[in-house]
């Protein structure tokens, strides 16, 4: 599908958004861990979060998706059942890592794959950790997608400390030292997204530079309600649009605010952005709230680099508010970019550059400055839904239209993307 963009004259309105994907993705996985029945409202229902519900009904649970709250029927401590054939993870990261964590104790052989994109990206970074617990997990040489686990006697706990800053390493390994008698732990020197031991109520160790989460059985998910909040990577996408747009304002409603996740906000606002939170809630230890946004001049800052994981998600579309802000805008020590669904840095340099604008391209990010121009050319989603809805954003603030490939990936995240911005624009 090619989606040809419109410009628009400005955002107005309340906008409700659907769940967070990390938060949705470990409902599901808890709510199946877990003994008994548990319900998920507000839960996302993309193609991502399919596979993760997907991938547990071939586990043995009962998933029923048919109203507005997600019912679960969860199986207890190892009693998940030996899938009919292997999981198809689709194109969803989250659910290749998490779940590798767990059916490494699991009594039974899986295998897992995914899509084309999915089947590129690196899974060494989650196998070596298991394997360090005792997991047996066949790969090819260069550890992608297919993976083969086997049923081992036992796992062992280990004290790990993780060398690349990663929320689905450290949930992995965490998700496996649930099945275990002894703590796990997991230490971290850069803060990552912390759903997994908010939600599980984990123990977490504040070190001088660093922090120790543990896991154990003691802390296996019990069955319960949850409350998904809405996306705020999503939300990001409509924060930059109303800021860019003239004349503009958005409530939107319910975002989470996790500390580890509001990173887009702190620099949205550090470049002059309009964001108020208006109204805070609290569900599962997540905070969440209400978010005014308002049309605002921006100015490119420096980005720590220390903010970088909290925000590698949100850079593509930083990147849209960069180059409508004054200065130059500029990204570094963001290499984890070249491993997601696309390499992110190499995808929105090679557009931008069709558009006319000043690119310097490195291994850890990149720079930008100038005004896009008209181009024939379309830009290239490459099957990655934050591309093709940060270059989306992009078109509706140009006086030109601007043609996107691919553009049916946004059901990855957000299927509902362009009656949400209908809903709150004029053209």
């Amino acid at each position: 599908m090619i989606h040809t963009t419109e410009k628009i004259n400005y955002i107005k309105g309340t906008l409700q958004l659907p769940g967070d994907k990390s938060i949705s993705h470990r409902s599901v996985m808890f709510a199946s861990m877990a003994k008994g029945n548990s319900e998920i409202s507000n839960c996302l229902r993309s193609e991502d979060l399919f596979s993760t519900i997907n991938s547990f009904r071939a586990l043995g649970c009962d998933i029923d998706t048919s109203s507005a709250t997600i019912k679960i029927s969860g199986k207890g401590v190892k009693g998940f059942t030996k899938p009919a054939g292997s999981l198809d993870c689709g194109n969803s990261g989250t659910t290749t890592r998490l779940i590798s964590g767990i059916l490494a104790a699991q009594n039974f052989e899986t295998v897992l794959f995914g899509d084309a994109s999915l089947s590129k990206r690196p899974m060494k970074r989650i196998v070596d950790p298991l394997l360090l617990m005792g997991a047996n997990i066949e790969s090819n040489e260069i550890c992608t997608l297919p993976l083969k686990i086997k049923p081992v006697e036992s796992l062992n706990s280990i004290e790990y400390a993780l060398p690349v800053a990663s929320a689905q390493v450290k949930s992995a390994v965490l998700l496996a030292g649930l099945h275990l008698n002894e703590k796990t732990a997991v230490i971290e020197k850069i803060a990552t997204r912390n759903h997994t031991e908010v939600m599980l109520n984990l123990p977490v160790e504040q070190g001088d530079g660093f922090s120790k989460i543990y896991s154990s059985k003691n802390y296996y998910p019990e069955s319960k309600n949850y409350l998904v909040p809405a996306d705020i990577s999503s939300a990001a996408f409509f924060m930059v649009l109303t800021l860019l747009a003239k004349n503009s304002e958005l409530l939107i409603k319910d975002v989470l605010l996790n500390p580890t996740r509001i990173g887009v906000i702190e620099v949205l606002r550090s470049m002059g952005g309009y964001l108020e939170v208006v109204d805070k809630n609290e569900s599962s230890g997540e905070v969440y709230g209400d978010l005014l946004v308002k049309s605002s001049e921006l100015v490119n800052v420096e980005i720590d680099k220390s903010i970088i994981p909290n925000i590698i998600d949100e850079i593509p579309i930083l990147s849209v508010a960069g180059l409508f802000a004054e200065g130059q805008f500029k990204i570094g020590e963001a290499e984890e970019l070249r491993f997601k669904e696309s390499d992110r840095i190499k995808a929105m340099c090679d557009n931008y550059k069709k558009l006319g604008v000043i690119v310097n391209e490195y291994e850890d990010g990149f720079t930008l400055e100038g005004n896009p121009s008209c181009t024939d050319e379309p830009m290239e989603s490459l099957g990655d839904h934050r591309i093709a809805m940060a270059f989306a954003v992009l078109g509706c603030l140009s006086d030109f239209p601007i043609r996107i490939n691919e553009f049916e990936c946004v059901a990855v995240s957000n299927p509902d993307f362009l009656n949400q911005i209908k809903k709150i624009t004029s053209g």
